[in-house]
């Protein structure tokens, strides 16, 4: 029994602690309010301690500091509500109010804060009255901002700032703002019965229509965008059959358009709406859940120097809405215009060449590095991305075999003999053999020893005379290219090839993937795949642009040119790669390269040109599990360039197209290139 009843009295004195507690809070609550309120309290104390409050959005607070003469005029909801929409409307933070000593019963201030159109500060004044020997705030409107009146309103206006555009070489827009035509409905003037009609039109299933139709903010006579076209993209009798149904309207405005559509879409790339992981990560950089943002290709690489920041305003209007005063400004700032080294027609010229095949090319000036063309077929265009794809439209490109999404000229493949002029001029550069050095004839095919088993390298073309460099290289003697390897030895190509860039990152605006010459290691480690090597197979990648700057290395005296995109006036030429071949060897590699094109034999003989003296080299590339296999694919490449060509008039031109094979092997690109030669580099 003592030992419950001590129990009891031990929760009693807790009881009794806790509550002593909350009346001790409470009184110093009070002290606090009372100390404000007692008579010697300052008129410069009662104005700092009103602001406090508003520190703290207390909207409650302030209105117990104005008198009563100012509460008759407004209610404590109308006051809560003015002044919460008012600071709370342009984003009031760290808001600093700095009272002069009062005269009389006027106290002058200074009030700063920030703001969504940044920093505000101004000079204000309030008056107080006494009443009951307390100070209280003679409130209205101007202890807002002192310009502002019972019925004036304060606006917030975001001035939306434009996106720069990406124009060619020329003046050609590739992406900006263009007159678009929103399709769209009043659900309350349709007919439903004409939505199999609509979706015919339109091209889009009456489910997708549907779902646009059943948003949440969708009233009887809101306007629903239900399709946008770019101007030229919808035809007047598309317009008039559309119009002739109940409740269709057509809307023109200006949006993000990509006049080249699928010529330039992989370069380009597209926006979209901002993702909420990418408005966290661009946190502070202007971007609203409203902004677009780039998503792939320049659209992507220029983002902080295209989408610019928005400006803000806010400023008073008085009752008529007419503009009364400005109280605080951000000025826009529009993105940047970005103007590239690219050539729209000869892009177009290529892709328009080439757009039913699965291919990439790439052409540069060789002598400067300005690229001019970057082309992957097939493609999509960008333009769907802001007019918008349907869920079935996005499956289609998605799954797509020719994979129209994939960009080709970013990537690497096996380069086949297209490889040959690199792996001759390496060894020339490096002692390993001269131009003029017979390897013997080996007919069209041939194994180093019986190590090797069953494997042979073969060849496809059968000649006569020395196996010679150049006679390799006109007839594009694979045999003759892996005993260039063997003689080479595996360290030797492997550093050679290392100078010229392969296994790192290109210095180019896009990021390309990096050639190589092993898988595993970066190492050719067995002899077959030495030899291999030696004529663009084995394990060896290209990418098409790093291909171009080799070859240019052929026109430059052994020095690699570093290709760029973005375009400088007057820019001087910058080497990638200094002295990766001989000057000697260079200039050997070019002139066989050209015979190449020019003997009857040879296998870019196709492209020549009259009175145009052209140097190239075809290649024909296997892609497939084991030498038996007949199944796999094949790519052709083909690279050109014109061999007295002035600065400004130098071009070199590269070309992969997959699956050749039954079409001509690399000869089909060859023919392809011709009549883009004769159209646009004739002179």
């Amino acid at each position: 029994m003592k030992g419950k009843k001590n129990k009891r009295k031990a929760r009693g004195w807790i009881v009794a602690a806790v509550t002593a507690a909350v009346i001790i809070a409470a009184v110093i609550a009070a002290a606090v309010y009372v100390y404000v309120r007692q008579p010697k309290a300052s008129p410069e104390q009662t104005v700092a301690q009103y602001f406090s409050y508003l520190s703290q959005k207390n909207y409650k607070g302030m209105y117990e500091f104005i008198d009563a003469q100012s509460k008759i005029n407004i209610s404590e909801e109308k006051f809560i509500e003015r002044n919460q929409a008012i600071y709370e409307g342009i984003g009031a933070e760290n808001i600093e109010v700095v009272p002069s000593e009062a005269d009389e019963n006027i106290v002058r201030f200074t009030m700063s804060m920030t703001t969504t159109a940044g920093d505000m500060s101004f000079a204000n004044k309030a008056k107080l009255t006494k009443e009951g020997g307390l100070w209280y705030i003679d409130w209205d409107d101007s202890l807002i901002f002192p310009e502002l009146t019972a019925d004036d309103k304060v606006r917030v206006e975001t001035v939306t700032a434009s996106r720069g555009a990406l124009y060619d070489r020329n003046g050609n827009m590739l992406a900006g703002e263009g007159t678009v035509y929103d399709v769209g409905l009043v659900p309350g003037k349709f007919d439903t019965a004409d939505l199999e009609k609509l979706s015919a039109l339109l091209g889009m299933t009456q489910t997708d229509i549907e779902v646009k139709l059943s948003a949440s903010w969708v009233t009887d006579d809101t306007f629903v965008p239900v399709k946008q076209y770019k101007d030229g993209a919808i035809s007047e009798e598309l317009k008039t059959s559309l119009l002739s149904i109940s409740g269709v309207m057509i809307n023109s405005g200006t949006d993000r358009v990509y006049p080249y559509g699928a010529a330039a879409s992989h370069l380009t790339g597209y926006v979209q709406g901002i993702s909420a992981e990418e408005l966290e990560e661009k946190e502070g950089e202007g971007y609203t859940q409203t902004s677009v943002i780039g998503k792939s290709g320049l659209e992507k690489l220029y983002e902080d120097r295209l989408h610019g920041t928005d400006g803000c305003e806010i400023y008073i209007v008085d009752s008529a809405g007419n503009h009364k005063t400005m109280l605080a400004v951000t000025p826009v700032q529009n993105g940047e215009d970005i103007w590239l080294t690219i050539d729209m027609n000869i892009q177009q010229a290529y892709y328009e060449q080439y757009k039913e095949d699965k291919s990439a090319s790439v052409v540069i000036n060789p002598i400067t590095g300005e690229v001019l063309a970057l082309v992957s077929t097939p493609s999509f265009d960008s333009n769907d991305f802001i007019t918008g794809l349907s869920q079935e439209a996005w499956d289609a490109l998605n799954n797509d075999e020719a994979k129209p999404m994939y960009n080709r000229f970013r990537a690497s493949f096996v380069p086949g003999s297209s490889f040959k002029p690199v792996v001759g001029a390496l060894g020339m550069t490096s002692g390993s053999f001269t131009a003029d050095e017979d390897f013997g004839t080996s007919g069209l095919a041939w194994q180093k020893d019986e190590s090797w088993g069953s494997y042979a390298v073969t060849t496809l073309h059968a000649y006569s005379g020395a196996a010679n460099l150049r006679n390799a290289l006109v007839y594009s003697d694979n045999i003759y290219f892996a005993k260039a390897a063997l003689r080479m030895g595996a360290d030797t190509l492997m550093q050679g090839l290392d100078s010229l860039g392969f296994n790192e990152a290109m210095p180019f605006e896009l990021g390309m993937t990096a050639s190589q010459y092993a898988n595993e290691g970066s190492v050719i480690d067995d002899e077959i795949q030495l030899a291999d090597s030696g004529y663009g197979q084995g394990q060896v990648l290209v990418n098409p642009l790093h291909m171009a700057s080799i070859y240019s290395a052929f026109l430059n005296g052994g020095n690699m040119i570093a290709p760029y995109l973005e375009y400088k006036e007057d820019a001087a030429p910058s080497v990638w790669k200094t002295g990766v071949f001989s000057a000697e060897a260079a200039e050997i590699v070019k002139q066989d390269l050209v015979q190449v094109i020019e003997d009857a034999g040879g296998t870019g003989h196709g492209a020549y040109t009259e009175g145009q003296s052209l140097a190239g080299k075809t290649g024909t590339a296997e892609i497939k599990g084991s030498q038996d296999d007949t199944t796999g694919t094949e790519l052709g490449w083909f690279v050109v360039f014109p061999t007295d060509a002035g600065t400004d008039e130098a071009w070199l031109s590269v070309t992969m197209a997959e699956d050749v094979a039954g079409r001509g092997q690399s000869a089909y690109v060859v023919n392809k290139t011709k009549a883009l030669i004769d159209t646009v580099f004739s002179s």
